[in-house]
């Protein structure tokens, strides 16, 4: 990339009378000519990475960033009398619902800028997830046309690559859209639009459509196999042009990274193509699949482990029906051989009528890893047990990453030029520089701390303009941010407040340091229960904000429509992250490396990556407490909430809250949150051991509000964090990747 032919072509752009939307396009474009001129290098080996999500995020500053002409080009358009922080306004491109997509994001990078070829394949959805606004405290959901006042400059359309997906009622064309990647080396993110009829374009329409009828699973299974259908028979097409049908090549030149279960029919299809339309046999086809393969799992949460209805599949998918059932029976064949019938039938790829996509996945993959030490080990001991006793070699841990340059080089340049001051640049391009940073050193530390005020204002006054709320310029900011999920425990955070707001009514916290808890989140629509819990913290901020005798020392905020762009001005401007799921539920979380790369400290739970994070910190820069994993089995066999709460009168002041009137509760979604405590519902009463844990986080989180009073203490465990978080960046997680599954040498 030639980066001065770039600043004199941004240099060229006359401003005048044009609107912003005209000048968003017209500089995008610039800088998109750069990067297809730049000339690149063919790899001997290619990555594809097959993801369902890829939450990107606005990607105007990144880009300008990564071309090395973000300040020199505030600069030329400043002189202009245009100001390009009004592309702030941009919309992300919400093609993903948290943790998944982003981290398919960060990983497409750091494969760029450390020069891994790899590529994405995904969907480009039409709308994204849903924009989200709040009206009397309930989550409303708009559709998110994320296209239609911004475009998007940053996508090539490559029409003449169109190709045909099948199905039994109907044929899509899958038209790729290509976003170039730029780093160390140009990758590409290419995500396919549906067309055709209307009924073909449903496909790219919404990101997880209700599956709730039979019709919303149909819609599903269409998705996910068509972008893994259009992404395969691309790829196999491409190979066979350059080296005829000798597949057993495949592999030399091909890995295709599976990112969760979504993606797995990527394994039917190309079994498919190989027996049907180049005649291999399926003993063969399969043996080049298992060269090929990867499989990354992100949760053990039964409902997002997916498993699909035989019949459904067979309706819009015969030959795919018909291959999975041949691959189950292949596998049983393989497996009888050695295997007790009990380890058989739990890895049985045809279950009780259905297609178990995740035992496919295990399977056929290589490498089966999991996204934190010891989500990997629950897979290990629960998950798929019997698939690890008869093949652990498969079985692998990498612990998920962030991007350095959008988590920190980009959302805290106060940091970032901090660093370059006390480092240089070479921390740039290796995060453990950073431990050069001495966490006991007065200068340091003031000066970290002068960063951290910053940033704090710079959240508050985004929160102001944003929500209309003024946020208490003096306290711990707190945030819990994240996709609204029960295990995720939202709702224990929300009975926190209430318990420290009734504390603090009654006199009994006169040392109180004043505390803002910022909540960000979007339920899935037809996720009531959540829903609920947003409705419940949002009648919390009113409660707190509005009394007089507490809101000058407490404060909630729950910020409407949560994204990428939202988090990078959260992240830097917070003091305690909140990372408090049940432990053994959360198999990583990546916001937690977020804030920890950002000077947060983290408050949470032994589970995820939590449990690393405060192996790299050597403990006491972070707050943990709650039931561990090896605890909660043992806890559950004998615990009666009811008994619970009985004896701590305390806190059954709390949960009556949400059925004794001090909340509206028309719909009664208040005291259906009240009996998930206490009655059997779709689960066992408080299954997510909300209230058991609650008495300990409160005691944490008043350890946090004493401590932070001691600020450069306080300071000193946010810098230890933030210096010692190089173990949790992406780069670190290609690396991995690179290293010990797909087998990629090139030179640094």
């Amino acid at each position: 990339m030639n980066r001065d032919r770039l600043i004199e072509k941004l240099k060229a752009i006359d401003v005048t009378g044009k609107t912003e939307q005209e000048l968003y396009t017209e500089i995008s474009k610039a800088c998109m000519s750069e990067i297809m001129e730049t000339p690149q290098k063919a790899p001997a080996k290619t990555v594809s990475y097959f993801s369902v999500e890829f939450l990107m995020g606005r990607m105007f500053f990144n880009n300008l960033m990564a071309l090395g002409v973000l300040d020199e080009a505030k600069e030329i358009f400043e002189e202009k009398g245009f100001d390009l922080n009004c592309f702030e306004d941009v919309e992300d491109a919400a093609l993903g619902n948290g943790g998944l997509g982003r981290l398919a994001a960060c990983y497409l990078d750091s494969a760029a800028n450390l020069g891994y070829p790899m590529c994405g394949y995904g969907i480009r959805y039409q709308y994204g997830l849903f924009k989200q606004r709040f009206e009397d405290g309930c989550q409303i959901e708009e559709a998110d046309d994320w296209l239609k006042i911004w475009g998007d400059p940053w996508s090539v359309r490559r029409a003449d690559e169109k190709i045909d997906v099948v199905f039994k009622d109907m044929t899509v064309t899958a038209v790729p859209y290509d976003m170039p990647i730029y780093g160390k080396r140009i990758n590409t993110l290419r995500l396919f639009q549906a067309e055709g009829s209307p009924e073909a374009e449903k496909i790219s329409e919404y990101l997880y459509p209700a599956d709730d009828t039979e019709d919303g699973k149909l819609l599903r299974i269409r998705q996910e196999y068509f972008f893994s259908a259009a992404a395969v028979g691309q790829l196999v097409k491409n190979f066979t042009k350059k080296n005829g049908k000798n597949f057993d090549r495949f592999p030399e030149f091909h890995v295709f990274q599976l990112n969760d279960t979504h993606a797995v029919f990527a394994v039917a299809e190309f079994l498919r193509l190989l027996t049907k339309e180049y005649k291999l046999t399926f003993v063969h086809a399969v043996d080049i699949a298992k060269k090929t393969f990867n499989y990354t799992n992100h949760t053990i949460l039964p409902e997002a482990l997916e498993c699909w209805d035989v019949k459904l599949v067979e309706k819009i998918l015969p030959e795919v029906a018909h291959i999975l059932t041949r691959l189950h029976l292949h596998a049983k064949r393989e497996w009888d051989m050695s295997y007790s019938v009990e380890d058989t039938t739990e890895m049985s790829i045809v279950r009780g009528g259905r297609f178990s996509m995740a035992n496919v996945a295990v399977y056929v993959s290589g490498r089966v890893n999991g996204v934190a030490e010891i989500h990997t080990e629950i897979l290990k001991k629960r998950l798929f047990a019997a698939a690890y006793k008869n093949a652990s070699y498969k079985f692998l841990n990498v612990t998920n990453g962030v991007t350095p340059r959008r988590w920190l080089m980009l959302c805290n340049r106060e940091l970032a030029d901090f660093y370059d001051e006390s480092l240089g640049l070479k921390w740039r391009f290796d995060l453990n520089e950073l431990r050069e940073i001495h966490c006991t050193n007065e200068n340091n530390l003031k000066a970290f701390a002068a960063i951290k005020a910053i940033k704090k204002r710079q959240l508050a006054e985004y929160i102001e303009q944003k929500e209309g709320v003024k946020l208490l310029p003096d306290a711990i900011y707190v945030s819990q941010v994240k996709r609204l999920h029960e295990y995720k425990r939202q709702l224990m955070t929300a009975l926190a407040i209430l318990y420290l707001y009734f504390d603090l009514k009654d006199g009994k916290l006169p040392d109180f340091t004043p505390m803002v808890f910022i909540f960000g989140a979007k339920a899935a629509g037809g996720y009531k229960r959540a829903k609920a819990i947003i409705k419940f913290i949002n009648d919390i901020a009113e409660l707190v904000n509005g009394d007089e005798e507490v809101n000058a020392r407490l404060q909630v905020v729950f910020v409407q429509n949560y994204g990428v762009s939202y988090a990078e001005k959260i992240i830097p401007g917070t003091d305690v992250s909140l990372q408090v799921s049940t432990a053994g539920f959360e198999a990583s979380g990546t916001g937690n490396m977020k804030f920890m790369m950002n000077g947060a400290v983290t408050l949470g739970t032994l589970d995820g990556a939590n449990i690393e994070i405060v192996e790299a910190t050597r403990g006491w820069h972070n707050y943990i407490f709650g039931a561990k994993v090896t605890e909660i089995e043992k806890i559950k066999a004998n615990y009666d909430p009811c008994e619970f709460v009985a004896q701590n009168l305390k806190i059954k002041r709390v949960t009556d809250t949400l059925t004794d009137g001090t909340f509206e509760d028309e719909g009664g979604e208040l005291k259906e949150v009240y009996a998930s405590l206490f009655e059997q519902t779709y689960n066992s009463p408080d299954h997510y051991l909300v209230l058991y844990d609650l008495p300990q986080y409160l005691e944490t989180l008043l350890m946090v509000n004493r401590d932070y009073q001691d600020k450069e203490l306080f300071a000193r465990k946010q810098l230890a964090n933030a210096t010692h978080s190089a173990r949790f960046s992406s780069d670190r997680a290609i690396e991995e990747y690179a290293e010990k599954i797909w087998k990629l040498n090139i030179s640094h």
